[in-house]
């Protein structure tokens, strides 16, 4: 099957076989508008089963997006949390897509415009949001032949270099991922196991790389809190990200107040709106393009934290090398990147930013500048 015939199915009905296969109509025999969103779903393969503190998974599945207009084609993606931490599912995602319907005079380059209307169509789905905004990106760069870096004024040479994740698992198993990972220079560990400080010690013996910590909210107790970060400082962790739950802002802010690394909010920060609250709890925030709803709500995170003195991480699902790719892009201006999520599967359907020697490295192609 050629790309093409993959985005046949855009507006078709959406059933689902016995087996819970997706199931897509073709396409119906209305007119062909002057601008098209076609959409699919597919199955990313993890490398190693992937765990983190609320569940498991050995597949990723995916919704890719194509947005085509004037002969030129942007590719987008939308990826979904480990648990559906966030709301969304597939079906959701493919129930919002088809709903966008361009007007038949809206201009493309016209991005915030376009996304205003995208943004009107229903409250959150931001993976859906993000399909649509990250293809309208990469039309707009590939319409005016430029990168999307330099679309911003950017300089490719500023990226960051991005952390290498390792999952939950085994001991025994987290060590051989860490050894596995010997290119990456950062690595970021996740917990929120009983045996935190034992995997932290471990993989202490047989590196010496710059660790950052990711709890994603599992620890309920700010004693408990308190008691595990100030013993990671002592193994020169970097900083720790989303040490508590959601809920617990004010414990938070306790904490912050008795440990001397960084902690970073994740699942605490989703959009712009969120960002003002979290100042006295947080040093910095991680922008996932999936939780904000794509790149143009990204920047602006990344300016409102700036201008509160916050560090800003950006970070990832599970994707492919679409949504990876234009996070990239915008790296240059952050302080810290998780951009890995390409890194942990088997079977990427594009191939666009790289990672050599953890470094980040963008092409001069114009838009993402994905390639099959």
């Amino acid at each position: 099957m050629d790309r093409r015939d993959f985005f046949k199915a855009s507006i078709g009905t959406i059933g689902l076989l016995s087996m819970g296969l997706p199931v897509f109509a073709g396409e119906n025999n209305m007119p062909k508008k002057r601008i098209q969103l076609s959409y699919k779903l597919y199955d990313l393969k993890l490398k190693h089963t992937w765990t983190i503190a609320r569940g498991s998974r050995d597949i990723a599945t995916i919704i890719l997006t194509e947005l085509e207009c004037d002969g030129i084609t942007g590719i987008g993606e939308a990826a979904l949390s480990t648990s559906s931490r966030y709301g969304e599912t597939q079906e959701s995602v493919m129930d919002f897509l088809k709903k966008v319907d361009f007007p038949e005079n809206l201009c493309l380059l016209e991005r915030e415009k376009t996304l205003e209307y995208v943004d009107s169509i229903a409250p959150g789905n931001y993976a859906a949001k993000a399909a649509v905004d990250i293809a309208l990106h990469d039309w707009v760069g590939k319409k005016l032949g430029i990168p999307l870096f330099k679309l911003w004024g950017l300089s490719k040479e500023k990226t960051p270099l991005t952390s290498f994740s390792i999952g939950l698992d085994s001991i025994e198993n987290m060590i051989l991922k860490v050894q596995e990972a010997e290119q990456y220079p950062i690595l970021k560990i996740k917990v929120g196991k009983d045996n935190d400080k034992e995997i932290i010690s471990s993989i202490r013996k047989v590196t010496k790389k710059p660790i950052r910590v990711d709890a994603n909210e599992a620890w309920k107790s700010k004693e408990v809190a308190l008691e595990n970060i100030l013993w990671m400082q002592d193994q020169g962790i970097e900083f720790i990200e989303q040490p508590m739950p959601t809920s617990h802002l004010e414990e938070t802010a306790w904490l912050r107040e008795r440990v001397n690394i960084p902690i970073i909010a994740d699942e605490s920060v989703g959009r712009l709106k969120d960002i003002a609250k979290l100042q006295n709890a947080f040093d910095g925030i991680n922008i996932k393009l999936m939780k904000c709803g794509g790149l143009q709500e990204a920047l602006k995170m990344i300016y409102a934290a700036r201008a509160m003195n916050m560090k800003v991480m950006m970070g990832c699902m599970i994707e492919s090398s679409v949504g990876i790719s234009a996070a990239a892009h915008l790296s240059p201006m952050i302080d810290y990147a998780d951009l890995d999520g390409n890194l942990l599967i088997s079977n990427d359907p594009y191939h666009g930013a790289k990672v050599k020697e953890g470094k980040l490295i963008l092409k001069d192609s114009a838009g993402l500048g994905l390639v099959v």
